[in-house]
């Protein structure tokens, strides 16, 4: 059986990593994002079950326990978790996942599934970093401040990825992880499975 290929794509917050996800699952069908689990409240227009699965701090700590996250972090105040089962139904059905998770829950991952693509989305300024942060208009000015030195802090992990892009103009960095995604499924290994039967054939 040909399992699906899981993706991890991580950014710090306002580099557009989220804008980008959801135009690339318009793309592909055959892409299925993950839904975390998160403590933190939903933001206008966000749906549960849909942007997160919004639990409160007891029952993220009930599936804690229970080991029931591949990884979770703590962000910002606020737990993020994925959720084992979600990740490892789809993959077994041939599905490819993509996770949106820090750099710290990369890591965790990585360390369950080494063959995980991972994909870092970088701003092309810490000054357009912060200006995307406002244009939110949900944060004060001190928090958005918190939010750019903490971005600073977590970009300095991108050597641990994969693949980066720099998120300036959003179509070529849109296009850039779509090929990421295309090349993956073109490793030999799975061709060579996939096309048994006419590889046979042809040799």
């Amino acid at each position: 059986m040909i399992t699906g290929n899981l993706f991890i794509i991580t950014a710090a917050s306002g580099a557009g990593k989220t804008s980008l996800i959801k135009a690339l699952l318009k793309q592909d069908a055959h892409l299925k994002l993950s839904v975390s689990h998160t403590t933190r409240q939903p933001r206008s227009g966000e749906v549960n079950g849909v942007d997160y699965h919004f639990v409160d701090e007891a029952a993220f700590l009930t599936m804690l326990g229970a080991a029931q996250f591949l990884e979770s972090a703590e962000v910002h105040g606020a737990r993020y978790g994925t959720s084992q089962s979600a990740v490892d139904a789809p993959l077994q059905a041939g599905q490819d996942v993509i996770l949106e998770i820090d750099w710290q829950g990369a890591a965790q991952v990585r360390r369950v599934f080494p063959n995980a693509v991972s994909i870092f989305v970088l701003p092309p300024s810490l000054e357009t970093l912060e200006q995307r942060l406002n244009s939110r208009g949900q944060d004060s000015q001190e928090t958005i401040s918190k939010r750019v030195a903490a971005a600073q802090s977590e970009m300095r992990h991108v050597g641990e990825f994969d693949y980066v892009t720099i998120n300036d103009n959003f179509d070529v960095a849109l296009q850039d992880i779509g090929a990421i995604v295309r090349a993956q499924r073109l490793v030999a290994a799975a061709q060579l499975q996939r096309y048994a039967s006419l590889i046979q054939t042809l040799t």
